[in-house]
């Protein structure tokens, strides 16, 4: 006969509040002391480790240790987290593989060689939107594209808070709409979505978003000087691994075997150009690999913590009161991306946040018969929206260091969050949900 388990309702959430304290707290207040790195001090594997021993020590008194460990663990080694943890150290991999074999840098340089002159800004957008859905990474858009558009703005007297902006949103752009993106594949694998499903969901927005966005910064910037961005050489074959795993991944491939070919389609011409070494290409990998540990051990972390919450019903009491709010398929949609939004608001890491809430809207999903890839793109918009308006974000910071702007000039001019809000908003209202054809498990 199994033992009676006590529902604690409220209480049971307190270690993912004491985590969200600890890291995020003390965040917070080393940066109002001015100090470096502040988000480093309290480290996020610390924080989350002492709101797992809570979980564990200060629940179900009665239980044995080792019962409430191997609860802990079955979640944590779940095949959905297993599968995850591999494809964010692929999808590392192929970004480093990628980059030694000169792909990274020839898609930088065709996209800069590309803009007209009397295109400059949109085209800065354009550009940062193509590099960041082809590498997959925010971040190394951000780095590499940044310098590049304050030397511009310098040169060519452009806006740079409009400038900025740009290079902020677009870089954002792929990050959100990347199928090797890893705030893609844990919004994917959270709520047990189809990786093609979601992109056709997702992509439409962003399109129509980048669109009028690209279309504005044209107008706004139409009397812009005509100075031409200097670039350096590029070889259109190490951009195949690029446009290989967008076309694999299009016809429905699953994103470990994606990944895979692409990782040895980079090597392969990386070798076969002399950009790399076959030595270089396998350590360029384990770098890769190695950059995204810190993603797979903490999705395992985070979901056995969120495993021992819903044992100790807190789950079940969240959904319950969020449900009380929602009044239908379309409430449950917008308090789903705006959970999404607030949540990556406050911990300004889109990925976190996202693996945080994707088993509460994957609940929700079920019970309001939600299609899972509406689900993936809503975490995944509200989360990206969050991390590109956010004064502490770190796009924002680069750019005001870079360029001598404030976050008002730039805010001001991002205009790519404000039409995928809108987007979002015209999915929910007016297109209709389409029937889930069977429970996703994982």
């Amino acid at each position: 006969m199994e033992k009676e388990q006590t529902d604690y309702g409220m209480k049971a959430l307190f270690p993912l509040l004491l985590f969200l304290v600890l890291y995020v707290g003390c965040g917070i207040v080393f940066t109002i002391l001015g100090t470096e790195d502040p988000f480093w001090k309290m480290s996020r594997y610390v924080a989350i480790m002492f709101a797992i021993l809570v979980a564990i020590l200060c629940f179900e008194p009665k239980q044995k240790f080792g019962e409430k460990v191997e609860i802990y663990c079955k979640d944590a080694g779940r095949s959905g987290v297993i599968q995850l943890g591999l494809m964010v150290m692929l999808a590392g991999g192929f970004a480093k593989t990628c980059a030694v074999c000169g792909g990274e840098a020839s898609v930088v340089n065709l996209g800069i060689s590309l803009i007209p002159n009397s295109f400059l800004i949109p085209g800065i957008f354009a550009i940062c939107a193509i590099i960041s859905t082809c590498i997959g990474t925010s971040m190394g858009t951000l780095a590499t594209m940044i310098p590049v558009a304050a030397a511009l703005a310098s040169e060519a007297n452009l806006n740079p808070g409009m400038t900025g902006a740009a290079v902020i949103t677009g870089a954002y752009f792929g990050d959100n709409l990347s199928m090797i993106a890893s705030t893609t594949i844990c919004a994917v694998r959270g709520v047990g979505a189809d990786m093609k499903s979601k992109f056709k969901v997702n992509g439409l927005l962003a399109l129509i978003a980048m669109i009028i966005t690209i279309l504005l910064y044209a107008m706004l910037s139409a009397n812009a000087g005509g100075q031409a961005i200097e670039y350096g050489a590029y070889q259109l074959i190490t951009i195949l691994p690029y446009l290989a795993a967008l076309v694999l991944a299009l016809f429905g491939l699953d994103v470990i075997l994606v990944l895979s070919i692409s990782i040895a389609l980079s090597g392969v011409i990386g070798i076969a150009t002399g950009n790399c070494g076959f030595f270089e290409w396998t350590q360029a990998l384990s770098t890769g690999m190695e950059s995204m540990f810190w993603l797979a051990v903490f999705a395992s972390m985070i979901s056995g913590l969120v495993g021992l919450i819903r044992n100790y019903g807190g789950i079940d009491w969240l959904v319950h009161t969020v449900t009380k709010a929602i009044r239908g398929n379309k409430s449950c949609e917008y308090i789903i991306g705006a959970l999404s939004l607030v949540l990556c608001a406050v911990i300004v890491n889109n990925v976190m946040a996202i693996m945080i809430l994707a088993p509460i809207a994957k609940e929700l999903g079920e019970r309001y018969q939600i299609p899972p890839e509406r689900l993936a793109a809503l975490l995944d918009i509200g989360a990206c929206i969050a991390v590109m308006i956010v004064p502490h974000g770190t796009g924002a910071m680069m750019v005001q260091e870079a360029m001598g702007c404030t976050y008002l000039d730039i805010i001001r001019y991002q205009f790519y969050p404000l039409f995928l809000v809108l987007g979002c908003m015209i999915m929910i209202q007016f297109v209709p949900l389409k029937a889930r054809k069977k429970k996703v498990t994982q």
